[in-house]
């Protein structure tokens, strides 16, 4: 098993603050914007960083010959449909209730690479996704139980998550022959062109000049979101074992709600504190002490 470097530390910490605060940010961006606009300029807006990362360090972006099929394949789940759903999920839900149904990622990873693949889900595992099920229905019983709820919005962020966790299967299983730089790059690009015409069709109706705070969530979400974030989780996604990248995805969800909490004065309820015990225990069952046999 690869062993943590001083980098990857530095990587982990601040990929788990820059996540875990974006919650809260997007829930500023898509309060009153057009979701898939909004998460159409924060992707358009980070190629361009990216291209210069790129040029930088002297990355190539070229698709290698006979790999754009691959690259469209990891790009379905991982961006497209994380990113689709998981934007209306925000709309509808509290910043941290979303990032605590988001998180249920991993147990959707354990349980596509059983039913795809053939992994084998030790008894604790299935505990876990026990425990994940049991937090899902408790913040989707919240939502039904409240004049306010937005019980389609938990099913959305629920359809995210399983959407990113079968693509993180993927991504671990698809030979890419390209750099991290250049993978993100284009994954990002192609999924933008879907977002678009996806705003065209659904919101052009909508469509109007973001405001200043609208502004800079854009910013936030296109330099440090998909600009930085998304290059250092398929880095880690793709070089280090489970056990190192679910450092950073279990303490997410509980930045989120946190800095939810501090940005936008939400006011987590007891449905919020044990659904995120719960989904804490079963990652920690499915990726913190994996038998080689388990894992993904």
């Amino acid at each position: 098993m690869a062993s943590l470097s001083r980098k990857d530390w530095i990587l982990l910490a601040l990929l788990t603050l820059c996540w875990g605060i974006n919650w809260p940010v997007m829930k500023i961006g898509v309060l009153d914007f057009p979701p898939l606009a909004f998460r159409t300029l924060c992707m358009a807006g980070s190629l361009p960083a990216i291209w210069l990362v790129a040029r930088f360090q002297r990355v190539s972006l070229a698709i290698p010959p006979g790999q754009l099929k691959s690259v469209i394949k990891v790009t379905l789940p991982n961006m497209l449909v994380w990113h689709f759903f998981i934007i209306y999920g925000v709309k509808l839900l509290s910043s941290g209730r979303v990032a605590i149904l988001g998180y249920t990622m991993p147990v959707w990873a354990v349980l596509f690479g059983l039913l795809f693949y053939g992994e084998r889900i030790s008894h604790v595992a299935w505990l876990g996704v026990g425990c994940a099920l049991a937090g899902a229905l408790l913040l989707l019983s919240a939502e039904v139980g409240t004049m306010a709820g937005q019980p389609l919005g938990s099913v959305l962020a629920l359809i995210a998550a399983a959407g990113w966790g079968y693509g993180t299967v993927l991504l671990k299983r698809t030979q890419i022959d390209m750099p991290t730089l250049a993978l993100t790059f284009w994954m990002i690009a192609l999924a933008a062109i879907a977002m678009l015409a996806a705003t065209v069709l659904f919101e052009i109706h909508l469509w109007r000049r973001p405001t200043p705070a609208e502004t800079a969530a854009i910013i936030y979400n296109a330099l440090i979101v998909f600009g930085f974030a998304h290059v250092v989780w398929f880095k880690l996604a793709r070089t280090l074992p489970p056990v190192a990248s679910s450092l950073s995805v279990m303490l997410i969800p509980v930045v989120g709600v946190f800095s939810g909490a501090l940005l936008l004065g939400e006011t987590p309820h007891w449905q919020d504190y044990a659904a995120m015990g719960l989904i804490l225990i079963a990652m920690s069952s499915v990726l913190l002490k994996p038998k080689a046999s388990d894992t993904i």
